[in-house]
């Protein structure tokens, strides 16, 4: 008997052959695979594409998020595109797990395709960088953020926020206005990093004018929020050619948030490259220079540059890393910041009593004090401090962040979890690759810690001892026992500077205004980074108050 064998395939044919199935199993394979995360509780999934990713990332997830929370507890199984599975955690113990131990080794690190986004949105800066390149960036802006440098920035923060209150005096000057302020600590925080952060002036505060760069820094979160959908696009971004390819694909989507994010990014990368190159120039000229220009040398990019450019070969940042970390000071300190602020004032026009109570500790640091409280005492008042505080822990501005196992791990727990089956788990093993979500508001509002007040807005739990289960559960937050800026490599670097931004401009407005609801409702969205608008239905970043001059 003989065998006759077939032709060889053609060389396309062949290559198909292997790939279409391996794509099909990389596509699909996660709805065949068992997960450690499958005797985990959780929402069941609300689409076999989807997920419950959709849920979790809607503008108005707050119902969502709660329920998750309150059905299943500090850990949870989710559903994520494709059959993906992703774990929902808020678990004291597991958190330090995520973003303290072992940072070295960085068992877990920045979500890639977050890290993917951030690189193509701003640039390789602080946001888009992860494991030695980030250190690198890190250490070397670790210094410009210290509290020494923030003490010779707080001047410059005094200034602009009494350009605000002149701004909004002479528009209450003859009686209470309808202002949206959400809009005016957007302008006030973003011409608090371009002069302490940049030495760059971007808005005087003094008129109602609009500025391209500032409108497009203020629509960047929003715009984000529209185009989630494209989350799906950016793990295959490096295979789709060079970038000006890429960049003519781009221009072939019609979708309107996707062109208006592509002028955003645009906009905001010019403006950057212009100011970069002013200031590397200036720098290479002299300190002499300097001391002509806002800030005054004294800023976190001037300061950024001198000690690059002393910097070892080995430690220096190039030019391209430099200039994305422009974009990145901006992004990340702008919109967190003057949201807190503007969730500061509402909370302070719900509850009367506490705006009153604070104005009277502020109205007696004047009289000792005058316009501009030294760092130190400003930093102490024990009022402000417990309103910061408190609203900072039930309002982070940055509700989840996500991040992915490098390597198969176990996160251990501090209460034990039944599972589906009905045993009872210490311990959950994460394989590499897996996706943790950690949700901060909920660690910051849990009950078991914080008590049955929880949710409650108190800020005189700060003036009294706090509960000693909390300190047990040992919170890895960096600040107040908070999880708010996290904790680990990848902690929030400027929160020092964000804190002394709030206390500045709250001293400055709340001693000199009164503020109240108006007849315009506001609705907080959820989103990468929390921020009001007049509905749920809205997208656009608006809270419209009655202001007043103090009695």
């Amino acid at each position: 008997m003989s065998f006759t064998f077939p032709l060889p395939l053609p060389l396309p044919l062949a290559i198909a052959a292997v790939a279409i199935p391996y794509v099909l199993w990389r596509v699909f394979g996660n709805f065949f695979i068992r997960s450690p995360f499958d005797n985990i509780p959780g929402p069941p999934s609300s689409s076999w594409f989807a997920g419950n990713l959709l849920k979790l990332v809607d503008h108005d997830a707050w119902s969502y998020t709660d329920d998750l929370i309150q059905t299943y507890g500090p850990v949870a199984k989710l559903h994520s595109l494709l059959g993906a599975r992703w774990l929902h955690v808020y678990d004291p113990r597991a958190l330090h797990a995520i973003f303290v131990k072992d940072q070295e080794k960085e068992i877990f690190t920045r979500d890639p395709l977050a890290v993917t986004g951030a690189g193509i949105l701003l640039g390789p800066g602080l946001l888009a960088t992860a494991g030695a390149a980030h250190r690198k960036q890190r250490r070397m802006l670790q210094p410009v953020f210290s509290v020494a440098h923030l003490r010779n920035m707080a001047p410059t923060f005094y200034g602009i926020a009494k350009k605000l209150r002149t701004a909004i005096e002479s528009r209450v000057r003859d009686g209470p206005q309808k202002l949206d302020v959400v809009s005016w600590m957007g302008r006030t925080a973003l011409e608090i990093i371009g002069q302490s952060g940049l030495g760059y002036s971007f808005d005087p505060l003094v008129a109602n004018a609009k500025d391209e760069y500032t409108e497009a820094v203020k629509s960047f979160i929003p715009t984000i929020v529209e185009i989630e959908f494209m989350r799906v696009v950016i793990p295959f971004i490096g295979y789709l050619g060079p970038a000006w390819f890429r960049r003519w694909l781009l221009n072939l989507i019609p979708q309107k948030s996707v062109q208006r994010m592509k002028y955003i990014v645009d906009t905001m990368y010019e403006r950057s490259k212009e100011i970069f190159e002013a200031k590397k120039a200036l720098i290479e000229s002299g300190d002499d220079a300097m001391l002509h220009q806002v800030g005054e040398g004294r800023d976190v990019m001037s300061i950024l540059l001198r000690e690059n450019m002393r910097a070892s070969e080995e430690d220096k940042l190039d030019d391209e890393q430099l200039l994305s970390q422009m974009s990145t000071f901006i992004m990340a300190g702008m919109d967190t910041t003057s949201n807190a602020m503007s969730r500061v004032l509402h909370l302070l026009a719900l509850n009367p009593g506490i705006q009153e109570k604070l104005r009277s500790e502020l109205a007696n640091a004047r009289e000792t004090y005058g316009d501009e409280i030294p760092f130190d005492d400003l930093m102490a008042l024990p009022y402000l401090d417990a309103i910061c505080r408190e609203t900072l822990r039930l309002h982070a501005p940055a509700t989840l962040v996500f991040r992915t196992a490098n390597v198969d791990t176990v996160l251990p727990l501090m209460e034990p979890v039944r599972g589906v089956d009905g045993t009872l788990t210490s311990e959950i093993a994460v394989p590499k690759g897996s996706q943790v979500v950690a949700n901060l508001r909920a660690v910051n509002t849990y009950k078991a810690i914080w008590g049955e007040d929880a949710h409650e807005w108190k800020p005189e739990r700060w003036l009294n001892p706090l509960p000693r289960s909390l300190e047990e559960a040992r919170v890895p937050g960096i600040y107040s026992h908070l999880m708010t800026f996290v904790n680990g490599s990848y902690s929030c670097i400027g929160f020092k500077f964000s804190q002394l931004e709030m206390k500045t401009v709250l001293y400055v407005l709340v001693s000199s205004f009164k503020f109240e609801l108006s007849d315009t409702q506001i609705h907080w969205n959820f989103s990468g980074v929390v921020y009001p608008a007049t509905s749920k239905d809205s997208a656009k970043p608006e809270m419209w108050m009655n202001v007043s001059l103090a009695p």
